[in-house]
Parts: structure tokens; sequence; C-alpha cells
């Protein structure tokens, strides 16, 4: 495990106690996501916060007018100890880190999904239903990816194991049995 997963793991941990403690886990982890979301969108958000040039109070007060309204105001204030903390740089990790603990808390197992085409939302839900079976989850969030390199079907990747259902695996399988 690296080093900065490593100093992120007590935020997570602390966030999901605070999390149980106020029955507000669930609300944490759409805020995490939300978090995580914006980050990848915006590659500059991150290198304003994790900037040893910005001052702590600018970051937290960034962090307080973009997000105050729109995530939980003790999700906020999380945001405004890590700054204070000079830990806001490890906020993507810290988002990862909670989602997972708050997956294993809930039995909810996470799939990532990778398809030639988007999956409709019937399709997702039939996924989601067989993958529930298949893994003894109580749920399944699904990480939808798309890769036209696939030529056809799709990847399912749930833990360590994955399911291959894409025409190129077939492809790279049928070569096998004929070599």
């Amino acid at each position: 495990m690296a080093l900065i997963e490593q100093i992120g793991i007590p935020y997570a941990e602390a966030l999901v106690a605070l999390g149980q403690e106020q029955s507000l886990l669930d609300a944490f982890a759409e805020d995490a996501k939300l978090l995580l979301g914006c980050l990848q969108q915006l590659p500059e958000l991150q290198t304003f916060l994790g900037s040893p040039i910005v001052a702590a109070e600018t970051k937290k007060k960034l962090l307080h007018d973009v997000f105050l309204g729109r995530i939980q105001p003790l999700m906020v204030n999380f945001l405004q100890l890590l700054a204070e903390r000079r830990r806001v740089v490890l906020l993507g990790t810290i988002c990862q880190q909670f989602l997972e603990r708050q997956r294993q808390i809930r039995g909810i197992a996470l799939a990532e999904v990778t398809s030639v085409v988007p999956l409709s939302a019937e399709q997702q839900e039939h996924l989601k239903e067989r993958l529930k079976v298949m893994v003894g989850a109580s749920q399944v969030e699904l990480e939808l990816k798309q890769d036209e390199r696939l030529l056809g079907g799709m990847v399912v990747r749930v833990g360590s194991q994955v399911i291959d259902l894409s025409l190129r695996g077939q492809l790279r399988r049928l070569a096998l049995q004929l070599a």
C-alpha cells in the first residue's frame, strides 16, 4: 500500500465513524461520489487543492462556497478540516477508501462493467440482479465504462473476479482452442 493511501485511512475511518454515529453513512457515500466526480472532471480543482502555495484559508473558503448546499454540512466541515491540516490533497484517496468501507458495511459489491455501447437501465438492473446472486451481495453498484476495442459484449470485474463476455474475449478463447 502506498504511503498516500496509508495517510488517508484514518481520515476515511473517521468519516465512516461520523457517518454511522449521525446515521449519515449513505448520504456521505453520495457526497463522496459527487466529490470524486468533481475531482475527475476538474483536474484543475485537484491541482488547486494540492498546491502548497495556496493558503489553507483560501482552500477552506473555496470548499465552503462551492459545496455548501450540495453536500451534507458535516461533509463540508470535514473538507475544511482536511484543508486546515493540509490533507485536502488526499481527498480523492479518502473518498475512495470511505466508499470501499461503506460498501463493506452495507454488503454492497462494486462491479466495473466495460462495454462497447452504453447499457440501458433495464440491462443494468438485470445485470445487478444476476451479479447479486453470483457474488452473494445484498446490493451491487455498477461502475460503467466504454471501450470500443471489445468489439461487442462486455467485461465485468467484481473484486478479483473477471467475467469476460466480450466478442474479443470469445475470439481469443477460440484462437487458443484452435492452436
